[in-house]
């Protein structure tokens, strides 16, 4: 009986088309997640609010969860980002100190203001605290913002979030809790700093060995660890609001309008300083969204580890993660179209 022959190649080139599909499946889902992020959110927040029991396990893997998310961020930082930062100090400057001046003030004269319980009060201090988060630089995009420094500015805030947030949290919420500034010092370094340095690292290897032409198998890399960072976030979000399901009934209400009012704070006073230093449109548009915009997966992550006397101090980051993805989009719209009009003038 005749053996069929099967040619090595075809075989090869059958893997090859494989492998091709499954990196474009990776890049879609990535890309839809990035899109449609805070549906995703909203969607799971729902549902881990009246069906809170198949959430609650999340809870006990925060720093994992945070610090798979800011290792997938880490990945998607390249050696020319840094170059960016250095190539345009002064607008990099401004947006940081915005960043670290804006929020942390207006969080507490908010919780003054509304006088807070101190769960709350401590949750929107460190949402205020915290650095720019990476979503920041997708509704940059979205907007027809200066996205190159959208990055540069969530870069240089987030390596400075393991002196500044700590700091700011120790003087501004002291008030109503005892801050210790070494113990959330360790954790910002431990679930932001370190992995954020060793995803750099992993972006500059891959990127290596696709030069060297023996990364291939690499390829897909660049949209799942990022696709990771996504579903990290989503997953600890939807873990807050089913611990919390029953305290959202009783403040969740006056935790949305502070936190409303926050993130708006933010955004104008962030365009207003851009505008008052005569910072062109999209480097300005970019500087409001950014100041606008926190991570608050890590103002989360910290109550939760930090305070765990104060459960509903996270409360305040996991209704801010959906607020800001919201009045961002919208934020972004209204951006992009008066620069569409701005265009369509000069032209």
């Amino acid at each position: 009986m005749d053996h069929i022959k099967t040619d090595p190649r075809a075989n090869g080139a059958d893997q090859a088309i494989d492998r091709n599909a499954i990196i474009k499946a990776i890049v879609f889902v990535s890309g839809i997640f990035s899109k449609y992020n805070w549906l995703i959110i909203m969607a799971l927040s729902l549902t881990a609010f009246f069906i809170p029991a198949p959430f609650m396990w999340i809870l006990n893997h925060t720093a994992l969860l945070l610090g798979l998310a800011m290792f997938g961020m880490g990945t998607t930082i390249q050696s020319s980002d840094f170059k960016q930062i250095l190539r345009r100090p002064k607008e990099v400057l401004i947006g940081c100190l915005a960043q670290f001046t804006i929020m942390p003030l207006v969080a507490w004269l908010l919780a003054v203001a509304f006088k807070l319980p101190a769960d709350l009060a401590l949750g929107v201090i460190l949402v205020g605290c915290c650095p720019g988060g990476t979503a920041s630089n997708v509704i940059t995009h979205i907007a027809k913002g200066d996205v190159a420094l959208s990055v540069s500015m969530t870069i240089a805030s987030t390596l400075l979030a393991p002196i500044l947030t700590p700091l700011w949290v120790y003087v501004l919420a002291d008030k109503w809790v005892d801050v210790s500034f070494g113990a959330m010092f360790k954790t910002v370094v431990t679930i932001i700093l370190i992995p954020v340095v060793l995803g750099i690292l992993t972006n500059h290897l891959m990127n290596q060995a696709k030069e060297k032409g023996v990364g291939r198998q690499l390829e897909g890399g660049s949209a799942i660890l990022p696709l990771i960072s996504s579903v990290a976030i989503i997953i600890l979000i939807s873990g807050i609001v089913a611990a919390n399901a029953d305290k959202i009934m009783a403040s969740g209400l006056l935790t949305l309008v502070v936190v409303a009012i926050h993130n708006l704070c933010g955004l104008l006073l962030g365009l207003a300083i851009a505008k008052g230093l005569k910072i062109d449109y999209k480097k300005g548009t970019a500087i409001a969204i950014e100041v606008g915009m926190q991570n608050s997966g890590l103002a989360i992550s910290l109550a939760a580890l930090n305070f765990a006397a104060n459960p509903l101090a996270t409360l305040p980051g996991a209704i801010f993660s959906v607020w800001h993805n919201l009045t961002g989009s919208a934020f972004a719209g209204l951006r992009r179209n008066k620069q569409e009009k701005l265009v369509g003038l000069e032209n």
